[in-house]
């Protein structure tokens, strides 16, 4: 699975899961898609054969949808909230890397969200995973 990180993310989620040995590029790494519309995220994901992790919902499922609606295939979408990551917590950091890294090992195949949606569960109270 090949993943990019939409621009509400710090760059340093994809170098700790590029770390984890995960194929990850935040758009934040990326002198292109600085300040790009989502559409243009999203096409650059589209060509570079990679889901996109985001929170923002109301742009990105218009997007994915009308992609489908002409007939043409994406990579995926894999979403999150800031309610199940708040980013101005100072765990949050952490908790993102976990749960994605796990997601990944558990999704390893090529392309496991080409053409679908998927929403990044949040770690649980009790999981030892947890932060």
């Amino acid at each position: 699975m090949k993943l990019l990180v939409d621009q509400m993310w710090p760059a340093v989620l994809a170098e700790q899961l590029r770390r984890r040995g995960h194929d990850v590029i935040a758009v934040l790494e990326r002198d292109d898609l600085l300040h790009a519309e989502d559409a243009a995220v999203f096409e650059a994901a589209r060509r570079d054969g990679r889901a996109v992790f985001t929170e923002n919902v109301g742009d990105y499922l218009p997007l994915a949808s009308d992609c489908l609606g002409r007939g043409e295939d994406h990579c995926g979408l894999l979403l999150t909230s800031n309610s199940s990551f708040p980013r101005g917590h100072p765990r949050t950091l952490g908790r993102a890397v976990r749960a994605l890294d796990r997601y990944m090992a558990e999704h390893s195949e090529s392309d496991p969200l080409r053409n679908q949606t998927d929403w990044l569960p949040a770690a649980r109270r009790g999981d030892p995973h947890a932060a």
